[in-house]
């Protein structure tokens, strides 16, 4: 029988090598085991991500309609624009025709009368409110409470920069140079001053009166006595010079209270407020009413909104005009219904005698 020699050369065992051939294996499984750990957690939080995306986009549809119509919108502002430059907007037109006109008349009110023709352009205070709020729904999503507040602008814009619209709305600022005008210029899209105050048992707040309380001319101040009072912005405080005939002296300060109950018809509060007005607007005016109707009550007075009802005195209005005095008063009543729903809820917090002539609408 052969005998084998373990402790020989040729067949001498490395043990050291095999022992660390086994040490790095058990090393590499180990390895190997924490990378599909975290591979797999990995994985989970990728899946969860999505799930949570997946569950925001379908928990928000409104998103999409926004990105649709925010460049619509933009494209309507864009148009107007180009349709003021071109002559294309009816009382636009009126408004260059009796600016021209009523300088020759009153030439002491030169400066004022070319700050309404900048109405006729799109450097005027509506145009560039339209403007402002497109830029803010686009870039500051946080000022609007829901996507769904957020699309419902977008939407009044639109509807604002409809260029028949848009030339009903400034029936307001046109019919306050044909008040300058002591009568030489008829009223366009209203009745009579005369005639609407009698329809509206309508105090007379002078020339301008068509303008107070809409923002893009001024905006309500609170005096030491506690009252909000108009003030008006800029060059458009010149009104406040003007000599109306009926009073024969310069105008007096104008309060909420007695506006608010008195107040005679103007397209921008009786049509037209919620598509040229901000949210942020419309929040500031319904928390001066708020606030004003507060301080009658304290008083033991009855308070009556500027709001309760629409003024008469429209006179050959478009139908998109209609359709926004529709939409108003809905929103007036879905607004009065918040009031009610939120005041007994325990957990609310801050939160001349003839009808004027009118125009036919065409370009």
């Amino acid at each position: 029988m052969q005998n084998f020699n373990l402790n020989s050369s040729s067949h001498a065992v490395d043990y050291k090598a095999i022992y660390r051939l086994i040490v790095n294996r058990n090393r590499m499984t180990t390895s190997t085991k924490k990378l599909r750990k975290r591979a797999a957690k990995l994985t989970k939080l990728l899946s969860a991500t999505a799930i949570i995306v997946g569950l925001s986009a379908c928990g928000d549809p409104v998103v999409e309609q926004i990105e649709q119509q925010l460049p619509v919108t933009e494209q309507r502002v864009d148009k107007l624009c180009q349709a003021l430059e071109n002559k294309q907007v009816r009382n636009a037109n009126l408004i260059f025709q009796y600016a021209d006109k009523l300088k020759s008349q009153k030439p002491e009110f030169v400066d004022l009368i070319d700050q309404f023709k900048r109405d006729a352009t799109c450097q005027g205070p509506m145009y560039l409110a339209l403007v402002d709020r497109i830029n803010t729904a686009k870039n500051q999503k946080n000022m609007f409470a829901s996507s769904q507040a957020r699309f419902d602008e977008l939407i009044n814009i639109y509807q604002a920069a409809d260029p028949v619209s848009y030339s009903d709305a400034l029936s307001d600022p046109l019919n306050v140079l044909a008040d300058m005008s002591d009568g030489q210029l008829p009223r366009v899209n209203s009745l009579s001053k005369n005639q609407s105050q009698r329809a509206n048992n309508a105090q007379d707040f002078g020339v301008g009166e068509q303008l107070i309380g809409n923002p893009a001319y001024g905006q309500w101040q609170t005096g030491s006595n506690g009252l909000s009072f108009w003030e008006w912005y800029g060059m458009y405080a010149l009104l406040d010079n003007v000599l109306d005939a009926s009073f024969g002296h310069r105008k007096r300060r104008y309060y909420y209270s007695d506006w608010g109950r008195y107040r005679n018809y103007s397209y921008y509060h009786d049509y037209g407020r919620t598509r040229y007005s901000s949210p942020t607007q419309l929040r500031k005016q319904s928390q001066i009413e708020t606030r004003t109707k507060k301080s009658f009550q304290r008083q033991g007075k009855s308070f009556t909104s500027a709001y309760s009802r629409n003024r008469t005195g429209a006179s050959s209005l478009s139908s998109t005009s209609k359709s926004a005095q529709t939409s108003a008063n809905k929103f007036r009543a879905t607004n009065n219904a918040s009031k009610s729903k939120y005041s007994k809820s325990a957990s609310f917090r801050n939160s001349s005698n003839s009808t004027s002539r009118s125009f036919r609408r065409g370009k």
